[in-house]
């Protein structure tokens, strides 16, 4: 088995990994690239999450506006002014920009939705399901399911990424803190709509 020095630099590339890494994650896949970055990618994530507990207090604030209707200032932090001058980091940033004009979340992650809120619309799903008829016990797992989706589209950790529905933009961001090696925080975001107020 022959393994391209052209698949290692790829998956360093995309990984952030060095290039030792990049080609024992290779000769593991038996040289296969979207295994060995399926494995990566799992390795990395597991090292996001253990990064997701240091300090973050650099960053950009960016801009976007979108045909002069809609405008978002978004603050995205990272742990070092280095990583936050990357191009890498302030492609995420804009790119997260541009995903709260198009989708409006409301919430940045699912912990800083008022618990006044969630109470209101768990007793409205659970009243539905009441007058459906349904069995407690499935009710209540019917309501679960309904107050989970219907938060998910309304925060932007979790909701579809605009330019890749295949994953979240929590799982984005995850992807950037295992390749820059820091931890990254949305740590605030507004969106402005022409003719429309809070």
């Amino acid at each position: 088995m022959t393994i391209s020095i052209d698949d290692i630099k790829k998956l360093k590339s995309l990984t952030g990994v060095g290039l030792t890494d990049a080609k024992a994650a290779l000769v593991e896949a038996d040289g296969d690239f979207d295994k060995a970055l399926e494995a990566m990618r799992k390795k990395g994530l597991t090292k996001a999450e253990k990064r997701g507990e240091r300090e973050a207090r650099e960053g950009l604030v960016d801009a976007y506006v979108h045909s002069g209707r809609i405008g978002v200032l978004v603050e995205v932090n990272c742990e070092t002014d280095f990583v936050a001058r990357t191009d890498d980091f302030k492609q995420l940033v804009h790119d997260i920009a541009l995903h709260i004009s198009a989708m409006s979340p409301e919430y940045i992650m699912t912990e800083a939705i008022p618990s006044d809120v969630e109470g209101t619309k768990r007793a409205e799903f659970t009243d539905k399901a009441a007058s459906e008829g349904k069995p407690a016990d499935i009710a209540g797992k019917i309501v679960e399911g309904q107050i989970k989706k219907y938060f998910a589209e309304k925060t932007l950790l979790e909701q579809p990424f605009v330019k890749n529905p295949d994953i979240t933009v929590g799982d984005l961001i995850k992807e950037h803190i295992s390749k820059l090696g820091e931890n990254i925080v949305v740590r605030q975001m507004q969106r402005i709509e022409l003719g429309v107020s809070e």
